[in-house]
């Protein structure tokens, strides 16, 4: 096998990312169009570069809806590219931050610091602090398997329902004002965002970007049996670490901007493998897919019923979770890259 055949895209694969940055670029001006006050297409896009002369529109597009768009696009592509590697790591299709409990736990650690449980760290770090502590307990759970095998997702299962089971508590123990301020962060909500959590995603995603193009060659090598990896240069310890330590800081930064929104994870890599050519992880497809699927629920559930919102993650949970079912009783015929 030549040694760039596993690195080199091909010509499905370009144009599969060609239109999926299309469809990014279209929801992301559709979304600053679209709310209480609506905004010519034309309009968002002169307000962007700064040319247009209706200070409404400049105010609106610039101050009030781009940064909620920025952070569905940068929470989006990394939920997708944690639920690709981890998905690569675990050969299946299935484990996915969310359905393994990093979600909840990382979920879970935030509601502790926003309901004033004592622990005087930020929610952005205890979520971070908290998709590792459940990737730990998975990982040492599973034994010998590793990320490997059922046993890891039954694993991440039991503590995703634990850290869930946690979260409740502690927001029926509290005063009412701080359930309703810890309330985002169990749902899913773009509206919370912190504007220092999505600067620190997106250089966490910026830089997780350059470690994936340094080792996109070994993760290619995984969808093989451990001994063609082995020779084929790849050092399987090394590039499971760095991935599931990849998968676990894009959860962490994801959750500590919009919550544990479900199955973006799930969703936008099963897009990226449908659209691309078999044999490659489709990371860049993968991060565009998660990126438009995250604007896009956000803009339904702020449109749909308007004045009344609906949180990002009951949208992702209402369109994702036919699509489990379907993936759970369809017979898989193909491999999972």
């Amino acid at each position: 096998m030549h040694r760039h055949a596993l690195t080199m895209p091909d010509s499905r694969t370009l144009v599969a990312n060609a239109v999926l940055l299309l469809l990014v670029a279209a929801a992301v001006i559709i979304s600053l169009s679209m709310g209480t006050v609506q905004i010519a297409l034309a309009e968002v896009i002169r307000a962007l570069i700064g040319t247009t002369e209706d200070p409404m529109a400049a105010f609106v597009i610039n101050e009030l809806r781009l940064s909620r768009v920025v952070a569905g696009m940068l929470s989006g592509a990394a939920l997708a590219l944690a639920g690709c590697l981890m998905q690569t790591l675990a050969r299946n299709r299935l484990a996915t931050p969310g359905i393994i409990g990093i979600d909840n736990a990382a979920t879970a650690f935030a509601v502790a610091s926003v309901v004033g449980t004592g622990i005087a760290i930020a929610p952005s770090a205890m979520a971070l602090v908290g998709a590792a502590t459940a990737t730990a307990l998975a990982f040492g759970l599973a034994g010998a398997n590793g990320t490997r095998g059922y046993r890891f997702i039954v694993a991440g299962l039991g503590i995703g329902a634990i850290a869930g089971a946690v979260t409740q508590v502690m927001l029926s123990q509290v005063a009412i004002d701080d359930a309703n301020a810890a309330y985002p962060w169990t749902v899913g909500s773009l509206n919370a965002r912190s504007g220092a959590s999505v600067q620190v995603l997106a250089l966490g995603l910026a830089a997780s970007c350059l470690v994936m193009v340094a080792i996109v060659r070994a993760l290619n090598t995984l969808q093989f049996s451990d001994p063609v990896a082995i020779a084929l240069g790849t050092r399987l310890r090394r590039t499971r670490v760095v991935g599931l330590g990849l998968s676990v800081l894009l959860t962490g930064l994801a959750v500590s901007v919009c919550g544990p929104v479900g199955l973006v994870a799930l969703l936008a890599p099963e897009l990226a493998r449908t659209v691309c050519r078999p044999g490659r992880i489709p990371l860049t497809a993968a991060a565009l897919a998660g990126a438009a699927f995250m604007v896009i629920a956000d803009l339904l559930g702020r449109t749909l019923f308007s004045p009344l919102e609906i949180p990002v993650g009951i949208i992702t949970a209402i369109v994702g979770s036919p699509y489990l079912l379907w993936i759970l009783l369809r017979p898989s015929t193909r491999s999972l890259t």
